[in-house]
């Protein structure tokens, strides 16, 4: 009896699932063309991503000229090698790769952190298969309050749902109301974020020697990677990388 009223559920669900399908088709993230299933890019959206591809700088995951082995580094990784060990990215912030963060960050269409978090989730299959921790890049109080949540969070929230990690949503803060970091160089953006992240004390062995990868929606100078990345090695963290969902592809 029990099995039979659970195949009788399946199939309500699944009649449902058609109807809802039939009335409300998938669309696709980018255009809005319909698509088989929900949370996808259709055929021509896909090809204008401008997905990040190898050959890449194995510390800051931008895109080589020339596949020089796995190990080649930019000459930006040489004269300013980052805090992190490694950062990978879905695309160039290019394109229809800035489109949905700008929808996801200023449109509030918290709804795209599913296929973007799940498209993180695959370009960062190296630095996730040995992680034990994802950590958000946090925003302030005050950002928060006005923004209502965090894009990084969101994002984070859908890796660690993908690849059953844990998310220390608390283990950074951001004690420090910082400018808007969008037209500032890199030293700025460097002097804009010190001191302002930290691990609280209640979270310190949460974090001690654990394998850290870092989540947020673009890295454009890695400043905020930096700061995070300081304040997560000090408090005993065991080694950071950075996923993000865009970067801006510097040589």
């Amino acid at each position: 009896m029990g099995k039979a009223r659970e195949s009788s559920g399946a199939r309500l669900r699944h009649f449902g699932r058609a109807m809802a399908d039939l009335l409300w088709p998938p669309a696709c993230i980018g255009c809005g063309a319909a698509v088989i299933e929900p949370d996808h890019l259709c055929p021509v959206c896909w090809r204008a991503m401008p997905f990040v591809t190898p050959p890449v700088c194995m510390r800051y995951g931008t895109p080589l000229p020339f596949d020089l082995g796995a190990d080649a580094v930019s000459p930006v990784a040489i004269s300013d090698p980052p805090v992190f060990d490694r950062a990978r990215s879905v695309a160039r912030y290019d394109g229809l790769a800035r489109e949905l963060v700008h929808r996801l960050k200023y449109g509030d269409r918290t709804e795209l952190a599913r296929p973007m978090g799940r498209l993180m989730a695959e370009a960062g299959g190296e630095l996730l298969e040995t992680a034990t921790l994802l950590v958000p890049v946090p925003l302030h109080r005050f950002r928060f309050w006005g923004r209502r949540f965090n894009q990084a969070a969101l994002l984070a929230a859908e890796i660690g749902k993908s690849k059953k990690l844990p998310v220390g949503f608390e283990s950074l803060k951001r004690v420090r109301a910082t400018r808007p970091q969008v037209g500032l160089t890199r030293a700025e953006r460097a002097d804009n974020l010190a001191r302002a992240l930290t691990v609280p004390a209640q979270e310190r062995l949460r974090v001690a020697g654990q394998r850290v990868v870092l989540i947020d929606d673009v890295m454009t100078t890695a400043s905020t990677g930096n700061a995070a990345s300081r304040a997560l090695l000090k408090a005993g963290a065991a080694s950071v990388d950075l996923l993000v969902f865009a970067v801006v592809a510097k040589s």
